[in-house]
């Protein structure tokens, strides 16, 4: 990288991590103010409030970094722009490519910076964080909602509620079936623990077996499940899709697809992760027409309103994707990339028109 390069890539990495800095003490102090209800349940605490917000503030690096990313670029291109700096380089022949190529170069940091947050810290943090206080209020708590996770393992279909464990799960439903996909029996646990390679040890155990003659009906004990699902597929099982990284959703979709089961939401999640991602170099890529077209003599205060504004447009369509994916029957990959297509539509039409 020239000089230039490297003074613009500076200007604009410092303006989002200004941006981000102001939005990281809002959404810290948002959460920890929902926090307070919880405040005196078991043994959850003011201090456990406040390590909950503090685990939890890399998941928001990695859900604001797109917006951050284009209100800080508008900040900081109103910087260069403020100082004439922005018609110097312009004077000198810098074409808008060119600048649009050294944008580009920051976003690439901020893109590998979004990658490794979003694999290595966020989803281990944040559960970290959910683990923490579940076990401050309670002895034995699950971290999936709805109806839990349901898997599929040959003629086995296995229902668990909830995680108390990183190998034991709470109210685990059993369904067998025959060859020809008739219901033989209806098992229920009040706990699983894994008990080795392959091997399910359940506790409070009681079946109900369908025979030609009638319903037969097993006292609670002890059982010994033999099955592939393994401790920790089924603890990714039980998670949100939106706190999984790229690497387990994979793994996820991969067992579903295998056994023929609806792998719609893992594959939405895995995508709009990867659309998220490629969205902050349009993000950046936005910035340059408000300084060099119609928007140039605007104040910085108006182009960050402005990046607000489109920001909240962007995180606000894709809550409402990601919420209609679930309700219709539409493809996933194409819900997933259609907010980062349309920020790429709006930045490149305005790239072009830009002198």
């Amino acid at each position: 990288m020239s000089i230039l390069d490297r003074y613009i890539v500076r200007t604009l990495l410092g303006a989002v991590l200004l941006v981000m800095v102001v939005l990281l003490v809002l959404g810290g102090l948002f959460v920890f103010f929902t926090q307070q209800s919880d405040i005196g349940i078991g043994h959850y605490t003011v201090a456990d409030a406040l390590w909950y917000t503090l685990l939890n503030l890399p998941q928001q690096v990695y859900q604001l970094l797109p917006i951050t990313a284009l209100i800080g670029s508008l900040i900081g291109f109103s910087q260069l722009a403020r100082g004439s700096e922005v018609t110097v380089i312009r004077a000198t022949g810098v074409s808008v490519a060119r600048l649009a190529g050294t944008a580009l170069i920051a976003a690439a940091f901020l893109i590998a910076f979004e990658a490794a947050i979003g694999e290595f810290v966020a989803p281990q943090l944040q559960e970290a964080a959910n683990q923490q206080k579940a076990f401050t209020q309670y002895n034995s708590v699950g971290f999936g909602g709805g109806t839990g996770a349901w898997v599929r393992d040959g003629d086995l279909i296995l229902n668990v509620a909830r995680q108390s464990g990183s190998r034991q799960f709470v109210g685990m439903q059993v369904f067998q079936l025959s060859p020809q996909h008739t219901l033989v029996s209806i098992g229920h646990a009040a706990n699983a623990t894994a008990a080795g390679q392959r091997k399910w040890l359940l506790g409070g155990y009681t079946e109900s077996r369908f025979t030609t003659d009638g319903v037969m009906t097993t006292p609670p004990g002890g059982k010994l499940l033999q099955s592939n699902v393994t401790a920790g597929f089924l603890g990714l099982a039980v998670q949100d899709p939106e706190q999984l990284t790229l690497r387990a959703l994979w793994q996820v979709i991969g067992y579903y697809n295998a056994n023929s089961l609806d792998a719609r939401q893992y594959l939405f999640a895995f995508w709009s992760k990867i659309a998220r991602t490629v969205a902050i170099a349009f993000a950046v890529l936005l910035a340059i027409p408000f300084v060099l077209g119609s928007m140039r003599s605007a104040g910085a205060g108006t182009r960050a309103s402005l990046g607000v504004v489109i920001g909240l447009a962007f995180f606000l369509l894709e809550r409402l994707i990601q919420s209609g994916a679930n309700v219709f029957n539409l493809d996933p990959v194409v819900l997933a990339w259609l907010p980062t297509a349309l920020l790429a539509t709006v930045s490149l039409l305005l790239l072009a028109r830009a002198r």
